[in-house]
């Protein structure tokens, strides 16, 4: 990528501990843009998006109060491939796209973009650099089993929907290992910190 600001592209599976990671670089001042936020707001009341969303699978999409309505459009797109990829198509862009808008808003030395999907989505294009939040599939599993309260099946299908933890670790550029205690991820973030701020500094 060729942006006047230095992006690193921070990705992992579910339950790896991306959060931790982002908000530690977020507490030394770097500016976090987190494509999950921004995914949201893609679909607020009085959106496009929303809007959208709404004219395609009608007005039962939406609550009462005229939010999404989350489960009804998982329940409609999970089992059916040509609504998924329409709405896929339809949201993609505007995420990509309010994510380029905070990338070049930003005037810090570097920018942190959290997206879960980066490898799926093939988002590399929009980073200088891909920092991978890793941890033992084990590990994820029971972080997110303890955090979703969700099934271990659920959890699973969406770990095989994800990319495998080999490939993620061979598209890193830098490697945070989160299977220890929070002291040691920090650290590594301190350390990775130093190195975005010095090759940002070079470019």
């Amino acid at each position: 990528m060729a942006g006047k600001t230095f992006v690193v592209g921070l990705t992992g599976g579910i339950g790896s501990g991306k959060t931790l990671v982002s908000d530690t670089f977020a507490s030394l001042g770097v500016p976090v843009i987190d494509a999950d936020i921004i995914a949201r707001d893609v679909v607020a009341p009085g959106s496009a998006g929303l809007a959208a969303i709404s004219a395609h699978f009608g007005e039962n999409i939406l609550t009462a109060d005229g939010q999404l309505d989350r489960t009804a459009l998982r329940e409609r797109v999970f089992t059916n491939d040509d609504e998924k990829q329409w709405l896929n198509s339809c949201l993609h862009p505007l995420i990509r796209s309010a994510m380029q808008d905070a990338i070049d808003a930003a005037s810090a030395p570097y920018v942190i973009l959290a997206v879960p999907l980066l490898l799926e989505n093939n988002l590399q294009y929009m980073v200088d650099r891909i920092a991978v939040v890793d941890c033992p599939e084990s590990v994820q599993m029971s972080r997110a089993l303890k955090r979703d309260g969700s099934s271990e099946s659920v959890i699973k299908s969406i770990m095989a929907a994800q990319y495998g933890r080999e490939n993620r670790l061979k598209a890193a550029d830098d490697v945070i290992d989160n299977s220890g205690d929070i002291a040691h991820t920090r650290q590594q973030v301190e350390t990775n910190h130093e190195r975005y701020t010095a090759l940002s500094a070079a470019r």
